[in-house]
């Protein structure tokens, strides 16, 4: 049975505290590993590292620094498939999920290979007499991220890759349940040149949050998780006087429009709604028909496209998706499932006790679809995480407009039409941060930028793309003056524009 250790300093290190989670394997719910959980004290070694780390690298200039982005980007498509299988051996994905979330980390890892263009500051010349105005953006200093369980891989490299890239060095705490992954990248990026502390990582529950929360060295902090948790590292990590930004959950919209193309609406919402057993904070879990003869053609289509679906181990090629991640969370999908019955929602397809044969302790759940979903149920006001897909009629593109823009999430949305009128006003005003238009799943390409509104995300500036470069580092501006001669009480002055 493994071990999955701390990576503090460029080396493993083993857990001191005594205290170990369990790692599943989804695909049998058998334990097949051990996770260290970190005291404070091994926090505080390394963030110590970290801190050490810092002055050497942030004095690297930013082209040297991308290279070694160029080389660990080179390390990770050259290990992609180790990668991939140790993910879905513990997250339950299947591979081809698996190797979409170490690519979607590596579009990141490419866009911080450009970071010395965006690091370049403004300038302007004869701001007054003889006076030049300048800015730099410089690092924050030691970093940290708190990743979930749903991108192992992905969600590390949206983080890190960019902080290191602008300069800072980083603790990384990723989520217990599937560390492995984590724990490779950290070895890669030593592999590919980065100085010793650039990149640690500790792994841990809440102690290990709060020590990176309160720890008076971390200037700024990355997280996504539930949006409760969410909101708890903004306040807390504000209170200590970190910069944060903290993504939370999501309940995405898909509004289908009468003249759009319902065979294609079918192929894309059962694979966003679906897909990695519906663990993706951008999955697409409610689907919104537009009046009555759109939403029973569409109930139709996708009751036969649903059960159509193919659900095996993680390393079934033929497989559409796997396990959940955990037996807790099977329990927890599978309880909003009889909320939604006990609401008087239309149960059209129950993918509870779901089992597959030769795996029958596994944590597989079947895929689920609800018809006559009402806004007032619990069932779709929150966050089901899981392969359940919910259908909520409307009469008219202003009251499906209505149900994502008054819902207290507001990650993602798509429309689904051939009007480009009606896709331009929707987009418009909908209050939701990233909108797809014929597109399922709308996560922004990574030189753009990723975030949602309201209870999806806390803090003002968004990851990846620019905005996360604005993120990870702070703006200095110089004011310069060179006198010829003597200046007499002019140092007395505030320069003006005058």
């Amino acid at each position: 049975m493994r071990e999955v250790t701390h990576f503090i300093n460029g080396e493993r290190v083993s857990g001191t505290s005594g205290r170990f989670g369990d790692i599943f394997d989804p695909n049998s719910g058998q334990v097949q590993g051990k996770v260290a959980l970190a005291t404070r004290g091994e926090v505080e070694k390394a963030v110590a590292a970290a801190k050490a780390a810092l002055p050497e690298w942030s004095a690297t200039n930013p082209q040297r620094r991308a290279r070694v982005m160029f080389n660990f980007k080179r390390l990770v498509e050259e290990n992609m498939d180790e990668l991939a299988e140790l993910l879905s051996s513990e997250h339950g994905k299947v591979i081809s999920d698996s190797k979409g979330d170490v690519q979607r980390g590596l579009d990141v890892v490419e866009f911080a290979c450009g970071v010395p263009h965006l690091l370049k500051g403004e300038y302007t010349e004869g701001a007054g007499p003889g006076i030049d105005v300048y800015s730099m953006r410089q690092p924050l200093g030691v970093t940290a991220g708190i990743t979930p369980f749903n991108f192992p891989a992905m969600i590390p490299c949206w983080m890190f890759a960019v902080s290191i890239a602008c300069g800072n060095t980083f603790v990384l705490k990723p989520s217990e349940r599937d560390p492995s992954v984590p724990l490779r990248l950290c070895e890669l990026m030593m592999e590919a040149g980065a100085p010793a502390g650039v990149l640690n990582m500790v792994n841990g529950d809440k102690e290990a949050v709060d020590a990176i929360l309160q720890h008076p060295d971390i200037k700024g902090v990355s997280f996504v998780g539930s949006s409760d948790i969410a909101q708890y590292v903004y306040t807390e990590g504000g209170k200590h006087g970190k910069r944060v930004q903290a993504m939370g959950g999501a309940k995405n919209h898909g509004i289908i429009m009468p003249d759009a193309d319902m065979d294609q609406v079918v192929k894309d919402i059962v694979g966003a709604a679906y897909g990695s057993a519906g663990e993706r904070c951008m999955a697409l879990p409610v689907a919104v028909p537009v009046g009555q003869k759109t939403a029973d053609t569409f109930v139709e289509a996708m009751m036969d496209a649903a059960q159509s679906l193919r659900v095996g181990v993680s390393t079934d090629m033929d497989a559409h998706y796997g396990p959940v991640v955990s037996k807790a969370h099977r329990e927890r999908i599978e309880s909003y499932i009889q909320m939604g019955v006990d609401e008087g929602a239309d149960l059209k397809l129950d993918g509870r006790g779901f089992q597959l044969q030769g795996h029958e302790d596994g944590y597989f759940i079947g895929p689920s679809l609800f018809d006559n979903v009402k806004p007032s149920m619990k069932s779709y006001q929150d966050e089901i995480f899981g392969p359940v897909l919910q259908v909520v009629r409307a009469e008219s593109l202003e009251e499906a407009a209505r149900l994502p823009s008054e819902h207290q999430y507001g990650n993602g949305v798509a429309i689904f039409t051939r009007s480009g009128m009606a896709a331009r006003e929707f987009a418009s005003k909908v209050n939701v941060g990233m909108v797809g238009i014929n597109v399922p799943i709308p996560v922004p390409v990574s030189y753009h930028t990723f975030g949602g509104w309201k209870r999806s995300a806390f803090g003002d500036v968004n990851q990846h793309g620019p905005e996360g470069v604005r993120f990870w580092t702070k703006i200095k501006t110089v004011t310069q003056r060179w006198p010829d001669g003597d200046i007499g009480d002019q140092s007395f002055i505030i320069p003006t524009m005058q």
